[in-house]
């Protein structure tokens, strides 16, 4: 399950980040009102604590998230954004061996993190809000661009599409050529789909079958489906049950060649990625 469509290296701050294999992005979320885990480690200490411990387990990426996007969430102001989520990184990246992720849209907040010791920033936006484009490229950051349509706030009103992996990689390329205008290469660029961003039930599993498709983007994969909609529908399971299923996802997502898994539950999908590369690796 390797791929050579893109160099293996890729540079994320003061590290690298090997993407011969599949990692495990641990989810940590600096807000009062996310989907899973709103306001459990909205605090300094405690999101310290929590980072350190999916290090442990065997996360090699950490996502910090101050703006919540889940369907419905209220936009924040930079001010507020910045004021959850810059003293977070500071302290991980003073404190730990690992490459800090910043799940953000905003400007602001991307040039602030960068000098503060973020090595990538994930955009379910794809840098569409004004001056993120510029702020990216100035970090000289990494990016994940992300398929969505409208905003958080309206995107599951009523997502429609004629050809859904089609349109999905249509307009990840398009963002890819907006980067490159802004002079972010596509070596510093990974895609991910969207999943439960503008998109249905159908529309969600569809797109998981048919991922590999975007391999004709050349780019790496981030799969984020974890504790998601696309599981508690599947399996008529609430949030806190849908361990099982998100696993199954990341097992999947892995052999269709994903190489970031975001997740919430990181030991138990760090064993996943390390068993099937036992046997993927055997003579």
């Amino acid at each position: 399950m390797t791929s050579k469509q893109y160099p293996t290296r890729l540079p994320c701050g003061n590290r690298v980040l090997d993407l011969s294999r599949t990692h495990v992005m641990g989810i940590l979320n600096v807000t009062p009102d996310s989907f899973s885990d709103g306001g459990r480690f909205n605090q300094r200490d405690g999101a310290l604590r929590h980072a350190e411990a999916m290090v442990a387990a065997g996360a090699t990426l950490i996502d910090v998230g101050g703006e919540s996007t889940r369907p419905g969430a209220r936009v924040v102001s930079p001010i507020e954004e910045l004021e959850r989520v810059a003293p977070i990184v500071e302290a991980i990246a003073r404190e730990l061996d690992v490459i800090i992720s910043v799940d953000t849209s905003t400007p602001a907040v991307m040039r602030e993190t960068a000098r503060l010791g973020a090595g990538l920033i994930n955009d379910v936006r794809s840098l569409q809000r004004d001056g993120a484009l510029d702020a990216a490229a100035a970090t000289g950051l990494p990016v994940c661009l992300m398929h969505m349509l409208g905003e958080p706030g309206d995107m599951q009103d009523d997502p429609r599409y004629v050809d859904l992996v089609g349109e999905v990689t249509g307009f990840l390329e398009a963002r890819m050529q907006a980067c490159e205008a802004a002079g972010i290469p596509a070596e510093r660029i990974i895609l991910d789909p969207g999943f439960g961003f503008a998109k249905t039930h159908a529309h969600n599993l569809s797109l998981f079958k048919h991922m590999q498709a975007l391999d004709a983007l050349g780019r790496p994969l981030l799969v984020g489906v974890s504790r998601k909609s696309i599981v508690g529908l599947a399996l008529g399971r609430p949030v806190s049950e849908r361990l099982y299923g998100s696993l199954a996802l990341a097992a999947l997502a892995m052999f269709k060649g994903a190489r970031i898994l975001r997740v919430h539950d990181v030991a138990e999908t760090v064993d996943v990625v390390r068993m099937i590369t036992a046997v993927d690796t055997a003579e």
